[in-house]
């Protein structure tokens, strides 16, 4: 054969190969993962990316969404702000044609820092559990999503259910409580309403920071000896929080009047603390455990398959892998809920937005997801961005989270105006025309 014609052959192939992977990535949706699996929070990050895509997995397992597949690539942050921008970046296009559906950093610092860029963009910034409170208000923030839980609705929970124990929440008036909180932007954001709520209650509020990333709090829980609280609200963060624990049981505070934040309550977080941990309560919006359905399922699909992305199986039904799972079955239920308007079909970032802001899953629904007990009901809108706003409260018998409550609601009633305030402050400082979502449909 000439070269002429081995060159002509050899395009051929490539354009045939070029014109498979287009038509390959043309029926793909795109789940770009800032993720990270090193550094002293890897647990954390480890554990979520994994049931996250795992979860995906499953879905494409069924075919997919409406015969869309689902691909992802990660790019790993080590929880870093410049690297989680820089992955930004270089992920935001897409993925051989398959276009973005939403972004998923799992850290506050890098949310900040992209949410005027993901907005700029028209690519959903998805903060589950955590992020700027105030962008549960669509109105101001169209593409971020602080789904389940915003911290402002976490720390009222938990005063809540300080004031149950209490006996009501007139008792919690006198009452001591310290707040020990991750020294970044996720720590300090609660600071405000902690003041609100204290000002509200009578309770006397005292807010302790621990430096990132926390191995060494002597002083700060000597202090906390010297005030001797009735309750801690631990809102730390990997290594912190066993650090937390340890080191209270040296200073002879009880584990059982510590009460860990939505960061605070994995398995991770206990178990490397021995027996300090042993009374140990924290919130969840959903259980441990493998027994859901759509658990099961991942195992037999996916896990069982030699597909699982643990490095270490065990973790498997583990806070932080549901919280993945979770987080999977709430972003492809919005393109789900976006293809029902746009078709099935790979979806643009504005697109898979609306689905976010149209969820409305029900038990109905979770029970055909086989997450019912998993997923706490949540019903989005162009106005409400969170959604949920209730945990359950889990205490740690020494091996296991064992659930010791039922729903507990955030006080939104309280929540909300100043969760309008902000936001309208921060569209004043940018410039922004909020929407009006009563016109919105």
């Amino acid at each position: 054969m000439s070269s002429s014609r081995l060159q002509l052959a050899a395009l051929t192939v490539a354009v045939g190969l070029l014109a498979g992977q287009a038509a390959h990535a043309a029926n793909e949706q795109y789940f770009p993962l800032q993720s990270y699996r090193v550094g002293p929070y890897a647990a954390g990050g480890s554990g979520f990316f994994g049931g996250f895509i795992d979860y995906l997995q499953d879905v494409n397992a069924h075919g997919g969404v409406n015969g869309v597949k689902l691909t992802w690539s990660e790019c790993e942050t080590e929880y870093v702000v410049e690297k989680g921008v820089e992955c930004y970046e270089r992920l935001k296009k897409g993925l051989n044609g398959a276009p973005v559906a939403a972004t998923n950093p799992l850290s506050v610092g890098i949310a900040y820092a992209t949410l005027e860029r993901s907005t700029a963009d028209k690519i959903p910034l998805i903060t589950i559990n955590h992020g700027r409170t105030d962008s549960t208000d669509g109105s101001v923030f169209p593409y971020v999503f602080p789904l389940q839980l915003n911290p402002y609705s976490e720390v009222s929970a938990i005063v809540n259910y300080i004031g149950q124990q209490s006996g009501g929440l007139a008792k919690l008036k006198g009452k001591k409580i310290v707040v020990l909180y991750h020294g970044s932007p996720y720590g300090k954001e609660t600071i405000p309403v902690i003041d609100i709520l204290a000002k509200k209650y009578g309770f006397e509020a005292t807010q302790i920071e621990v430096p990132h990333p926390g191995n060494e709090q002597q002083s700060q829980w000597l202090n906390i000896r010297r005030i001797q609280p009735d309750w801690v609200i631990l809102r730390g963060w990997g290594v912190m929080n066993p650090v937390a624990l340890k080191t209270a049981k040296k200073v002879g505070f009880p584990a059982n009047h510590i009460i860990g934040n939505i960061w605070s309550n994995s398995e991770e977080d206990a178990a490397p603390a021995g027996d300090a941990a042993k009374g140990f309560i924290s919130i969840t919006t959903h259980p441990s455990g493998t027994n859901f359905p759509v658990l099961q399922d991942i195992k037999k699909n996916v896990v069982d398959a030699g597909k699982g992305n643990l490095s270490d199986p065990k973790r498997f039904g583990t806070v932080y892998y549901n919280l993945g799972v979770v987080n999977g079955i709430l972003n492809v239920e919005a393109v789900r809920v976006a293809q029902a308007k746009y078709g099935k079909r790979p979806l643009t970032g504005e697109e898979v937005r609306w689905g976010f802001e149209h969820l409305n899953i029900d038990n109905k629904r979770l029970t055909e997801l086989g997450a019912l007990g998993l997923v706490q009901p949540l019903k989005l809108s162009c106005s409400d961005h969170e959604g949920g706003g209730a945990v359950r409260f889990q205490q740690w018998d020494g091996s296991k989270w064992n659930v010791i409550s039922n729903w507990i609601q955030a006080d939104r009633a309280l929540l909300r105006p100043i969760i309008e305030t902000s936001a309208q402050q921060y569209a004043k400082e940018k410039g922004i025309t909020p929407r009006n979502c009563k016109i919105e449909k």
